[in-house]
């Protein structure tokens, strides 16, 4: 999968913030994709990073994403509201495919070495959810054994969720990246990082590591 080429500098005014509005291709080039616009991101006009860096590591968004509200099924088969279920700790929201062989794997493994690094009690506090962009072949048990091999020895499980694809497809939209492409395999390549005021102020891409995901992890929850 080819990453989301543009990164953030520091200074630079209103850029386009293309490196999480690019539906990322395994194993082709990543495409420009429609952005998503208003303050809940779910027009057509492209989101924009701040003026400055807020302190922020990853990508300060200039006008916050909301936290969505969608149900899908979990990878024990039950039912997870995930605007409900998350909403008593940060979040950390990525959309992707168990099959992938680059970004997806490596985000979560950023994610995890990420929460090894900060305190124990803020990584028990953090919700991280992956939502398939492949619903035919990411089932419940796919999703949990897949993420079983990032959160094994975390205080925090990583929660897989699945479902039709109408319903993936509006859990996109909710969230506000753009819907996956070519049967789930070009997909948005952002890792949105919500606080408990349920607004995401900054988000990462292919151009973060793990450091700045345990930095602004840390400072959101300070928040």
């Amino acid at each position: 999968m080819s990453s989301a080429t543009a990164t953030a500098r520091r200074g630079v005014p209103a850029l386009l913030l293309a490196a999480g509005l690019l539906l990322a291709g395994c194993g082709g080039d990543a495409e420009a994709d429609a952005g998503a616009g208003g303050h809940d991101h779910s027009g057509d006009a492209p989101a924009t990073l701040a003026e400055d860096d807020g302190g922020y590591e990853g990508l300060h968004l200039a006008d916050p994403y909301q936290k969505p509200e969608f149900t899908l099924t979990d990878s024990t088969g039950a039912p997870f509201d995930f605007a409900a279920q998350t909403a008593d700790g940060p979040t950390l929201l990525f959309f992707g495919y168990t099959n992938c062989p680059d970004i997806c794997p490596t985000t979560m493994a950023d994610v995890a070495l990420a929460l090894r690094s900060v305190d124990p009690a803020l990584a028990e506090q953090t919700n991280v959810v992956f939502v398939t962009t492949d619903p035919a072949r990411d089932t419940s048990e796919v999703l949990g054994e897949y993420l079983g091999r990032f959160d094994a020895d975390l205080p925090t499980s990583f929660v897989g969720l699945t479902g039709d694809q109408a319903q993936i497809d509006q859990a996109q939209l909710a969230a506000g990246v753009p819907q996956a492409e070519a049967d789930g395999q070009q997909h948005s390549a952002m890792l949105l990082l919500y606080g408990t005021d349920g607004e995401a102020d900054v988000a990462f891409n292919a151009g973060n590591n793990a450091k700045d995901i345990a930095h602004d992890l840390a400072l959101v929850a300070a928040e």
